[in-house]
């Protein structure tokens, strides 16, 4: 049998953790969401789920879709119904859980459904408007309000606003949160430019600008799940059997979640009652804390550990992290030394502790099969924006050695994008197997290899290439040594030797 709210009542409850009522699934429409995809249901969904659960947000979802699938539509079929499988690690605890969540009240098609989506806006009930349309979403486009539906998100977005703001004579209390998860810096501010700049485009009226601008909350946010979507066949063959139905729309996410959101007026807070019920959903004033934890612990960590990982023979990264050697690099890099650089003013070396500690977690996971080489795209430029600030500080106070892992981590970095070139593309070799490296800069990197006579040339090389980090990094106090001396260990003896003489420090 299909999911859907004609099976509710016969769900296996011991095994599905938290399954709707009946009365959950009538609760009135207060969000408009543009897009259907696995981070939108796995995470802002998650919370306004467990929220009208828990009797404190009540209100479902009206998905807006740009795209039109063939064949039945599975939201239809299911009500909208869909089972998300919660897996990793919390607290040292291994979780597998299911969900079955009822947040999505209807799907409406952007092309075919316009109208629909028009009504909506004119609802009383609606109070806010979540997207994420990916970061070519938020645009500026030539659109008109009056197009059946205008291109572009922001297009429609303000199509939107303009019907409800006509519906309601522009009064203050009819304004709306709206929240971007687009993966862009300040995507609640450049959504927000966008609008008022089509609004101006469409010769709009001065009384509407002055409600954009002062009834409604653009607000900027950042998102923090791996939700990698749909099960594997034989995955999903084996859960679905053991759930006794089936579900077409049935995702898997990770234990860890976070979404904070920037939002100084605390009307915002009133309207997001969700946030209660969960501490992934953080409402703050300013969330560039989050963002630079983000970036440098969990990021940062990726970025740095990458080609040690891969050189050392592991695939995946829980994988490296079931090696206690290498679970011991990436605690050491992490916490004593990124979480020591990321420390200052905002961010506490206990904060930047505790979020690494969640990072060690996630990367443990047994149900991700995370590749190393899906990590290594764009190699250079997640090292320049990553981790150089990072080196600087850290290597500038004093504390960085000769024996540090950030000094390994880039070594390991160097030798990775050691290369050939064959055909347009670029192939090192590692462990007896070749492996191709998907980096605009490979190029560079090869013949800064080919035109040295050493591993202390290839390092003198790279770091005082203004091309590739904007700066000459032979000037950061001892860095250069310490590299040099990680890439002579790693040429002569081997990645896990050096990995071994790192964490004995």
């Amino acid at each position: 049998m299909q999911l859907s709210k004609a099976i509710i009542a016969s769900l296996k409850k011991d095994l599905v953790r938290s399954v709707p009522s009946a009365a959950q699934l009538e609760l009135p429409e207060k969000v408009l969401q543009f897009g259907t995809g696995v981070l939108l249901r796995g995470l802002p969904d998650y919370f306004i789920d467990k929220a009208n659960k828990q009797q404190i947000f009540n209100g479902r979802v009206v998905v807006v879709k740009s795209t039109d699938a063939s064949g039945a539509d599975a939201f239809e079929a299911q009500n909208g119904l869909y089972t998300i499988c919660v897996r990793g690690l919390e607290d040292g605890r291994q979780v597998n859980e299911y969900i079955v969540n009822s947040a999505i009240s209807r799907v409406l098609s952007a092309k075919n459904q316009w109208q629909q989506i028009l009504e909506v806006a004119q609802s009383p009930q609606l109070e806010v408007i979540i997207s994420n349309t990916t970061e070519m979403g938020i645009v500026m486009s030539e659109d008109k309000i009056t197009d059946q539906p205008p291109a572009s998100f922001p297009g429609k977005l303000l199509a939107v606003l303009y019907e409800r703001f006509k519906a309601f004579n522009g009064t203050k209390k009819s304004g709306l949160v709206i929240i971007p998860t687009e993966l862009i810096i300040d995507n609640g501010r450049q959504l927000k430019d966008i609008v008022l700049k089509l609004a101006a485009q469409n010769e709009l009226e001065a009384a509407f600008i002055s409600w954009l601008n002062d009834a409604n909350h653009f607000c900027s946010s950042l998102v923090d799940r791996i939700v990698p979507g749909k099960l594997a066949g034989a995955d999903l063959e084996q859960t679905q059997q053991q759930l006794g139905y089936t579900d077409e729309l049935m995702i898997m996410s990770e234990v860890f979640r976070l979404w904070a959101i920037e939002a100084p007026d605390p009307r915002v807070a009133e309207v997001l009652s969700f946030a209660k019920t969960d501490p992934g959903v953080v409402i703050a004033p300013d969330i560039e804390k989050f963002r630079e934890l983000k970036l440098r612990l969990l990021n940062g960590t990726h970025t740095l550990s990458c080609a040690l990982a891969y050189l050392c023979g592991f695939e995946t990264v829980k994988a490296a992290m079931a090696d206690t050697d290498f679970d011991a690099f990436v605690t050491k890099l992490s916490k004593t030394e990124l979480a020591r650089a990321v420390a200052g003013t905002n961010i506490s070396y206990e904060e930047a502790c505790k979020f690494a500690d969640a990072v060690i977690e996630r990367f443990k996971n047994p149900f991700l099969d995370h590749k190393w080489l899906s990590i290594s795209f764009a190699y250079t430029s997640k090292m320049l924006m990553r981790n150089v600030p990072l080196i600087k500080k850290y290597y500038g106070s004093g504390e960085g050695g000769a024996s540090s892992a950030m000094a390994l981590g880039f070594a390991a970095y160097l030798l990775f994008m050691k290369s050939d070139q064959e055909g347009a593309g670029y192939m090192g070799s590692a462990n007896g197997k070749a492996y191709m490296i998907n980096d605009d800069k490979a190029a560079v990197l090869s013949q800064k290899w080919k035109a040295a006579a050493n591993p202390a040339a290839v390092v003198t090389a790279v770091l005082a290439d203004m091309g590739l980090w904007n700066e000459d990094l032979n000037q950061v106090p001892g860095f250069a040594a310490a590299v040099t001396q990680q890439l002579q260990f790693l040429t002569q003896s081997s990645a896990k030797a050096a990995l071994l003489n790192i964490i004995k420090e």
